[in-house]
């Protein structure tokens, strides 16, 4: 039987992106790079996107195309089926983020209603104000109620209905979803530059302070960056390169999928920041420190209640959110799918039971936000260690081998140098750091009991429990994951 493939190039790129651009380049980067120095931090978010990003997205395509497998398949073929409980961990961790990131999505729909039936709140309550309802009452009353259950299963069950129709419907979601998504983000990003005062929100940015280069916390944010919103190192990359032509390229589309992702990345914070220097100034480093629920669900509404015509520039973009929601979203789906596929179960039934899967375990998500919080902690910093098993991968491989017979395969448009053999080592090194950076910022030297507990939403505890257990379980099943994971499954 002829395995499916994308039909084109342009196909498989906006597939690719919107599997890339998620609510992280949206919400997250522009508070992060506002609150680590602006300019400063662009200038350690470009240098990570060419030693982290692209080498691990180089990675992930070759991984996919060679091996025709999800994550275990690709470990086991390509470092040896010792390695498959490696790919396990990979698999787990972009589905267990795809557990609660499904509920942002129903965040996002539900404050898209909200903005086109006009029902969200844009002007703040005045302290001791009694029966007003303004932005942070009207968040807090929608993650109290039961709608975030429902909207939760709408999210989930939008992206399977995508997921059913195989790479063709992943094909077609991604020609609409993608385009309207990047037009939708370059009209609300003219719309902010041309606001009176938004030149200060572009010095700001555009603007570096070549001394704060010597503060190691913005070269570690920045890094953190690029694993979160480029979508490198997840496995997500290698599920959809099964559906390369055999002599499609590799170099050439890694680059452009790198840069296009943190060009959207750069016209969200370009839009959020000229905003907020245009109509809050005063406010800026308020918004800045509210988190990204905060700054998303909180400030936004406030700022568009401020721009002229800010009730339709709301509607755009909490449109955008959904549209970026929803395409990494059906990858999710779509990595988690592809695992059980591989080990010979029916395609409809494996999404069907991912679906199920995704609303069942999202449900704690969607019903406590304490519990969100320490989901998106716990495999937020996971997704470190899954950029370290792919470094180990090529490792376990051959680095030189890799990259001349997987990486420049059949069909590339670069050649990619001996300079990439160093810079796979660098991103082991780079994995290190920065996992270990995480935890220990979640060590309370006051209270190492408190430090060391399952239940927070932060602390180095949780994380090192978790990642044990799930661990414990991968590698005990080790030689299973390896005899099932042979990429047979359609």
């Amino acid at each position: 039987m002829t395995k499916p493939v994308f039909s084109s190039r342009t196909a498989m790129m906006l597939a690719m992106l919107g599997m890339a651009v998620g609510t992280g380049n949206i919400w997250r980067f522009p508070r992060i790079a506002a609150s680590n120095g602006g300019g400063s931090f662009l200038v350690a978010w470009v240098v990570f996107l060419l030693l982290w990003s692209i080498p691990l997205i180089l990675v992930e395509f070759a991984a996919g195309k060679a091996s025709r497998s999800g994550p275990i398949g690709a470990f086991a073929k390509l470092a040896g089926k010792g390695t498959s409980w490696m790919g396990a961990w990979v698999a787990f961790v972009a589905t267990a983020i795809m557990f609660y990131y499904s509920v942002v999505m129903g965040w996002t729909l539900r404050y898209l209603y909200g903005a086109v039936t006009g029902t969200v709140p844009t002007t703040a309550c005045e302290a001791g104000a009694t029966g007003c309802v303004g932005p942070q009452q009207f968040w807090d009353g929608f993650i109290g109620s039961p709608w975030p259950v429902v909207t939760h299963a709408l999210a989930i069950g939008l992206a399977v209905v995508v997921v059913l129709r195989g790479v063709q419907g992943i094909e077609r979601a991604a020609r609409i979803l993608i385009p309207s998504l990047l037009v939708l983000v370059v009209a609300l990003t003219i719309r902010a530059v041309t606001l009176p005062g938004a030149s200060a929100g572009l010095a700001f940015l555009f603007t570096p302070n070549w001394s704060d280069l010597a503060n190691a916390d913005i070269w570690l944010e920045a890094l953190t960056q690029n694993a979160w919103d480029t979508g490198a190192g997840w496995g997500l990359i290698t599920a959809y390169a099964i559906y390369m032509k055999k002599r499609e390229d590799t170099t050439l589309n890694a680059f452009v999928l790198g840069f296009g992702n943190n060009s959207v990345s750069l016209l969200a914070g370009i839009m959020v920041l000229c905003t907020v220097f245009a109509t809050l100034p005063n406010a800026a480093t308020e918004i800045v420190g509210a988190g990204n629920e905060g700054l998303t669900f909180i400030w936004v509404p406030q700022l568009f209640g401020l721009m002229p015509g800010g009730s339709v520039f709301m509607i755009l973009f909490f449109l955008a959110l959904v549209f970026a929601a929803w395409s990494s979203l059906i990858a999710m789906i779509e990595l988690a799918s592809r695992v059980l596929t591989d080990a010979g179960m029916a395609r409809k039934k494996a999404i069907l039971i991912v679906g199920a899967l995704g609303f069942g375990l999202g449900l704690p998500s969607a019903i406590w936000i304490e519990v969100f919080r320490n989901q998106d902690w716990v495999w937020g910093v996971g997704l470190m260690v899954s950029g370290l098993f792919f470094a180990i991968l090529v490792m376990r491989h051959g680095v030189d081998r890799f990259r001349t017979t997987l990486v420049n395969s059949d069909g590339s448009d670069l050649v990619i140098g001996r300079w990439w053999n160093v810079v796979i080592y660098l991103v082991a090194v780079q994995a290190v750091v920065i996992t270990v950076w995480w935890l220990l910022q979640a060590i309370n030297t006051d209270d190492l009991r408190a430090s060391f507990t399952l239940f927070s939403e932060f602390n180095v505890g949780t994380v090192l429990i978790q990642w044990a257990l799930a661990l414990s379980v991968f590698i005990g099943l080790n030689r299973w994951l390896a005899a099932n994971a042979t990429g047979q499954g359609e």
